[in-house]
């Protein structure tokens, strides 16, 4: 069930909206005038769905480029990284 609080929380009860949000890894929904206004979570939260973000972009970007016919086998992609990190690009 999500936490919900109203705006006043955050000034009258920060530690514990901190708390929460590092402990339980999920956000607090801050209400305005019964609306709701901000979800407030901790940096790691924050960070843990920007990175599933960006792994569900790079698995579409390679499912489009399967479909157009841009595949490798993937014995030559890792000799092209591995020359790659030998070479200094990586």
């Amino acid at each position: 069930m999500p936490n919900i609080q109203p705006s006043i929380s955050l000034k009258n009860n920060y530690n514990e909206i901190s708390a929460f949000c590092h402990t339980n890894r999920e956000p607090v929904f801050i209400t305005q005038n019964g609306q709701g206004d901000l979800a407030v979570m901790s940096i790691e939260l924050y960070e843990m769905l920007n990175g599933k973000l960006e792994l569900y972009r790079l698995l579409d970007e390679g499912r489009a480029a399967a479909k157009a016919g841009l595949i490798q086998p993937y014995d030559e992609v890792f000799k092209t990284v591995e020359q790659e990190i030998i070479n200094g690009y990586l």
